[in-house]
């Protein structure tokens, strides 16, 4: 996948308050699979598409959970 593209989506999960880190860590594959899916529509369209996984993966993975 292109760099700027997979930056965009570490952007886009910290603007949800997620870690990419500890994320891609934790679940590789489902972190891999958003990331294509990401890629290849808008992000609102992945918002909708994820709306009630968002809210368990920035439970899991809080972004300030990185900085501990």
């Amino acid at each position: 996948m292109e760099k700027n593209l997979k930056e965009e989506f570490e952007k886009f999960l910290q603007s949800k308050k997620i870690s990419p880190k500890l994320f891609k860590e934790a679940e590789k594959e489902r972190f891999e699979e958003w990331e294509r899916l990401f890629s290849a529509v808008h992000p609102k369209s992945f918002v909708i598409q994820k709306l009630h996984l968002l809210n368990d993966i920035r439970r899991k993975y809080h972004l300030e959970k990185e900085n501990k």
